[in-house]
């Protein structure tokens, strides 16, 4: 093989390594693709053009590769992009960039950059959001690391990234892990947003009694307006879509109902505890799913906490308009919770993230685009220090308007025994982060009597104990 021949390299030809790929070389680059499992880069070489080249020697790759050589690593989190790193380094020459495209925490990204920093190796953390079909028509990039790393890898981001009205979804968006931080939060609000789109879906289903034609068409009718998204699009097919092997009915009705996580929705809720900023609805979407996993305790205790459910007394026309505004009410408010974790991590961990540019890069490849995205990079452009979105005059009048229907929702949520735990959680943070004065008096007050840690007044600066009943 001719040295030095190809632009750009990829280490792991999965799904998303071997799509991403084929995307960069459409987009006009020589590429090279590693893999041990010489059938995936037999594979890559027959579906890829005359300048796409499968290879199974690390040798053999990095040889083949202009200087600087840019490398990115689509591999499973964790251990295994350690030893990825640890087989090319002997291999490197400084200047040598690696991007580790995988959805590693965060931390480990850290930890990476700052060893190879000293052996003069550039390492970028990018998250990768689209799927399999982003990856290979243009996936929404969340880098961070070096600027200057990025921008000997800038060309081939953006022409591969997604574009909308011709800018491409991507942007350098910060030091450090930043790339990998970005993609963790867009991760939880993924979360969030689904579990919402799914209780609005059992109350249609078990609460109303509605057939999957309609709720079809429901979403369907949804996505057409301000709820338009990939997510409310995706939903609306999936309950088109027949049971081919039982040769009737639809095949959502036949789908076990336990979901699957990979820890990124759980990585999001631990690092907002950390840091101290509520995302209530994203906390409630990873319990759910951790709930949804007690499938034979759920079954049991079914037969003995039966729900004697009430008739539905309301117009299912008028329940199906407000259960549209019950959605979009609290999708605004999963997206303010993630915006504001960002927020704060920007300043904890010095990235210097500009939140119009994230949301900016949101709006197209990536699982969670929406047209919501567009009034939110507005919001940023106008107030780039707003510390909620909620505080935008924009959406605050909007979240005003809707938040009758989401109580009503709620409310019919207790009636019909449909649990609904991440709406409630977005009408309790909606309602206490509007609250001037919340019950933390009587909190701090309890605090002090069984354990003297001291409470401060409101009519006096200083902290206070009190020995209490002793009067």
């Amino acid at each position: 093989m001719e040295t030095q021949q190809y632009d750009f390299g990829m280490v792991g030809l999965g799904v998303m390594g071997r799509n991403f790929l084929l995307n960069v070389a459409d987009s006009g680059f020589s590429v090279i693709g590693l893999d041990k499992d010489d059938s995936k880069a037999t594979a890559l070489e027959k579906e890829g053009n005359e300048n796409v080249k499968g290879a199974t020697e690390p040798e053999e790759f990095v040889k083949a590769l202009k200087t600087p050589r840019k490398i990115m690593m689509l591999v499973p989190a964790g251990p295994i992009v350690d030893s990825v790193i640890e087989e090319l380094l002997p291999l490197l020459d400084d200047g040598d960039v690696l991007i580790d495209g995988g959805n590693s925490h965060f931390t480990d990204t850290n930890r990476r950059m700052e060893e190879l920093q000293g052996k003069s190796i550039n390492y970028l953390g990018i998250g990768v959001s689209g799927g399999e079909e982003g990856a290979r028509h243009g996936p929404s990039l969340m880098p961070g690391g070096s600027k200057e790393a990025y921008e000997t890898v800038r060309p081939i981001f953006e022409a591969a990234a997604a574009k909308v009205n011709g800018e491409p979804c991507v942007t350098y968006l910060g030091t450090t892990s930043a790339g990998n931080f970005v993609k963790m939060v867009h991760n939880g609000i993924e979360y969030g947003l689904m579990q919402l789109i799914a209780e609005v879906y059992d109350m249609m289903k078990r609460g109303m009694d509605l057939p999957n034609e309609e709720i079809h068409r429901a979403f369907t009718e949804w996505n057409d307006g301000e709820l338009q998204s990939f997510l409310v699009e995706i939903t609306a097919d999936i309950f088109k879509e027949p049971d081919t092997k039982v040769g009737k009915g639809f095949l959502v009705d036949s789908i076990l109902d336990k979901a699957k996580q990979k820890g990124t929705g759980k990585w999001t809720s631990q690092v907002a505890m950390d840091l101290g900023i509520p995302i209530p609805v994203i906390d409630a979407a990873v319990t759910s799913r951790y709930l949804s996993a007690l499938k034979d305790e759920r079954k049991q205790a079914a037969e003995i906490l039966v729900h004697e459910n009430s008739k539905l007394k309301e117009d299912k026309k008028l329940l199906k308009g407000e259960l549209k505004n019950a959605l979009y009410f609290a999708t605004i408010i999963t997206y303010a919770q993630g915006m504001a974790l960002l927020k704060e991590s920007s300043t904890e961990f010095d990235y210097g993230l500009n939140l119009a540019d994230v949301a900016k890069i949101w709006r197209g490849g990536c699982i969670i685009r929406a047209k919501l995205l567009e009034d939110i990079m507005a919001s940023y452009h106008h107030q780039p220090d707003l510390m909620n979105l909620m505080l935008d005059d924009h959406l605050a009048k909007i979240l005003l308007q809707l938040h009758l229907d989401a109580i009503e929702i709620a409310k019919l949520g207790f009636e019909q025994g449909v649990p609904m735990p991440a709406l409630n959680a977005a009408l309790s943070y909606f309602d206490a982060y509007r609250s001037g004065r919340l019950p933390s008096n009587l909190t701090q007050a309890q605090r002090d009597y069984f354990g003297a840690h001291t409470y401060e007044r409101i009519d006096e600066p200083g902290t206070f104990h009190t020995e209490w009943n002793k009067s």
